[in-house]
């Protein structure tokens, strides 16, 4: 991967921001402009690289010390982090977005669909299809063993949700269902009427496109 200095100044985090909008950039991007630099030994290109797999695996769990694991991030990087992540806990949240149609909830999710590994994430809603919480499940590829229905449900049988949307990326860009993905859709559905939470759809996305369950009477 190109380090930073070596990056033509036009496609450099900061100068993409200013030119086209904090949307054109990626995840890695926006995470090395919150981080500002490097170490000696280590781009801020390469540190966000390796912090967002943690970030997305702990999500609102981050704590200082997962952080400091990378080699490279201090405690003065670290807390720039958490602090900046509180902040926008604080004032930026999914909950009360109302989802009329289930594909609504991509702009929440669709920053996964660059990822390089399968994120499975459950999106829940209370009884009025208000979005309470976007979660990463499991990282890695999708199957029945690795998506129980026990880890998806228990944090929606905590909040007392009403409704479930399951989600997935799909990294090679191909959107059609693997007999894997039809499985976990099947167990979850089963799991879902039986606890009183069900299964709305599962999308399967990414960056540019997605794939309805429910769209193709899969569900």
């Amino acid at each position: 991967m190109p380090k930073l200095k070596n990056l033509p100044e036009h496609l450099r985090p900061r100068e993409k921001l200013l030119d086209r909008g904090a949307q054109s950039l990626s995840d890695k991007e926006l995470l090395a402009l919150v981080l500002g630099r490097g170490t000696a030994r280590h781009d801020v290109l390469s540190l966000s690289e390796k912090l967002i797999p943690i970030i997305d695996e702990k999500g609102g769990a981050l704590t200082l010390a997962d952080l400091t694991k990378v080699p490279g991030i201090g405690r003065a990087g670290a807390a720039k982090l958490v602090a900046a992540f509180e902040f926008a806990r604080r004032r930026i949240k999914p909950r009360g977005l109302k989802i009329q149609r289930p594909q609504e909830i991509l702009p929440l999710i669709r920053h996964y669909g660059d990822r390089q590994q399968e994120h499975f994430l459950s999106v829940s809603l209370n009884g009025a299809n208000e979005v309470m919480a976007v979660r990463v499940v499991t990282i890695g590829l999708v199957n029945k063993s690795q998506v129980h229905p026990r880890e998806v449900f228990s944090d929606l049988i905590a909040e007392r949700a009403a409704g479930l949307i399951a989600a997935h990326n799909h990294p090679s860009g191909d959107l059609s269902p693997s007999t894997e993905d039809r499985e976990v859709t099947r167990r979850l559905k089963e799991a879902g009427t039986l606890l009183g939470i069900p299964l709305m759809d599962h999308i399967i996305f990414h960056g540019s496109d997605f794939y309805s369950f429910a769209a193709h009477n899969l569900l």
